[in-house]
């Protein structure tokens, strides 16, 4: 729940255009629901692209407080968040709702980046493959392989969000890795066409080292991502 406000999201939006403009990445920003159109009308024609936090699945009905992906396809945003681990665990978002997110997202053109990872205690039990395997097949239900161009997916490991502990570089490949081969064996070669991101404390200092794994296509950041100078400097480490 950062810069909400308007005014807040289109002050820091003005402050990254220009320290993006030149990165080979492609820059994209999460904002709140209240803050989308004020940062749709800044970011048009720069190289800032914009998400929702979050979409629900159904296109209307009886959801108070909920935004449909058909509102935000309609709205013309052009990505969204699927399971953030914070969904997943102060929400209490499941794996089959993860589902039902991803294909609503598709059906309406908006693009998916959808979230999975372990928690601590399953990392320590030695269960980060069951997990991810888990969290993969059950997203990617019934999801044809002319839609994975579409689909990004981002490897947070919920140990790694918010505490300052960042997976190993040697780590966020092995999973990263991992979830390639769990897309080939869905769906072969076109398995190449999902990009893979790492988020969990990315800042500054290991952007780049994280960035050169080769199973890893990019970085979903969280807290750094609050200033305009720190974010701009992850974006060109890739």
């Amino acid at each position: 729940m950062h810069y909400g406000l308007p005014s807040e999201a289109k002050a820091t939006i003005e402050k990254l255009i220009p320290k993006v403009a030149d990165s080979p990445a492609r820059v994209i920003v999460a904002v709140p629901y209240t803050a989308l159109e004020a940062a749709q009308a800044v970011s048009a024609g720069t190289a800032v692209r914009l998400a929702a936090q979050n979409g629900h699945e159904a296109d209307q009905g009886a959801y108070t407080g909920e935004i449909s992906m058909k509102m935000l396809a309609q709205m013309q945003v052009a990505y969204v968040l699927i399971g953030h681990s914070e969904r997943r665990t102060h929400f209490y978002e499941s794996d089959d709702r993860v589902n039902a997110k991803l294909k609503a997202a598709l059906d309406w053109g908006v693009r998916p980046i959808v979230c999975c990872g372990e928690t601590r205690e399953e990392r320590a039990a030695g269960q980060t493959r069951d997990r991810l395997k888990v969290q993969i097949q059950k997203a990617f239900e019934g999801i044809k392989a002319d839609s994975l161009c579409q689909i990004t997916l981002a490897y947070e490991p919920v140990w790694a969000i918010g505490t300052g502990d960042t997976a190993t570089e040697a780590q966020a490949e092995e999973a990263c890795a991992y979830i390639r081969a769990l897309l080939e064996d869905l769906y072969g070669q076109a398995a190449e066409e999902v990009r893979i991101l790492y988020g969990g404390s990315i800042n500054a200092d290991n952007a780049a080292g994280l960035f050169a794994q080769a199973h890893v296509d990019g970085g979903l950041v969280g807290g750094a991502s609050l200033d305009a100078e720190a974010f701009s400097q992850i974006a060109g480490g890739k």
